[in-house]
């Protein structure tokens, strides 16, 4: 099994590499890189390009580690018990099986893909480590070993909102997505939009690299969002002329899609009052 490019998904060849090196080791793929630079997608794609279906645990701030070996309702079962309710006398009832169980009794081998695991807290990625790195754990209730039938492609991705403690780390082969040059950033937008026409693409991008380039921008725009700009240029029917940036502002056509908080608004006009001080 090796991953690649597919149809509607670039990857350079560095994180080629990364993937199938993950693969080859059977180590969980720890991705980074700026919020909107593919990581999730990657997931999919890699379910994808190796014919494989995939789990997916979406983390949250309130997310615990248990969750995605299993859960048990004791509650449930307790009032079960005060109505007489005959499955009170099987534990297996109870038991809500997490993610992590569902890849491990797969019948094939899937993609796991663990989602943000930053967001959760900084005991999280510790809490996982002897599951993922064995591919079993024990349901105490019940007494059984869950063990993987098949290994299961573990992708996790995060936004180094945290840092990952160093155990965690070691277990992982770990890749940071670079922000794409404009060469491969071309690529991926005619992968998406194939017929868009040469001129505008050049102005758009153009235009995108300088605004990222901005010194004291606070959010960069992303590779999502450059997507999003495009198509409504595109809907819009704009023409390379229609996108210079002139005048009362230096704010881009259409600039909620790329600036998305008002400082950064600010910033612009701010910078395009002094253009014009300057030009005085």
């Amino acid at each position: 099994m090796r991953f690649q490019s597919t149809e509607t998904y670039v990857a350079p060849p560095d994180l080629t590499v990364a993937v199938n090196a993950a693969v080859a080791l059977e180590r969980p793929l720890l991705v980074k890189g700026e919020p909107g630079t593919g990581k999730t997608e990657l997931a999919r794609q890699v379910a994808q390009s190796l014919g494989l279906p995939m789990v997916e645990w979406n983390i949250k701030s309130t997310t615990k580690a248990q969750q995605g070996l299993y859960e048990y309702d004791a509650v449930s079962r307790l009032r079960d018990s005060q109505l007489g309710d005959a499955r009170v006398n099987d534990v297996k009832n109870y038991i809500r099986k997490g993610k992590l169980w569902q890849a491990f009794e797969a019948d094939a081998k899937v993609v796991l893909l663990i989602d943000e695991i930053d967001k959760a807290d900084i005991e999280f990625p510790n809490d996982l480590l002897q599951e993922l790195d064995k591919m079993e754990f024990h349901v105490y209730e019940t007494g059984e070993t869950v063990r993987a039938v098949h290994r299961p492609v573990v992708i996790i991705t995060s936004n180094n909102e945290k840092e990952l403690p160093d155990a965690f780390l070691r277990r992982c082969f770990f890749h940071y997505i670079r922000f794409p040059e404009p060469a491969v950033m071309k690529q991926i937008v005619e992968v998406h939009f194939p017929r868009i026409k040469e001129s505008l693409l050049a102005e758009a991008l153009t235009q995108f690299y300088e605004i990222r380039e901005t010194p004291g921008l606070k959010k960069k725009p992303s590779t999502s969002e450059v997507l999003d700009w495009l198509k409504l240029l595109l809907a819009e029917d704009l023409a390379p002329e229609d996108l210079k940036r002139e005048g009362a502002s230096l704010l881009p056509k259409l600039h909620g899609a790329l600036l998305k908080n008002e400082q950064d608004v600010h910033l612009f006009e701010r910078l395009a009052f002094m253009a014009r001080r300057q030009g005085r």
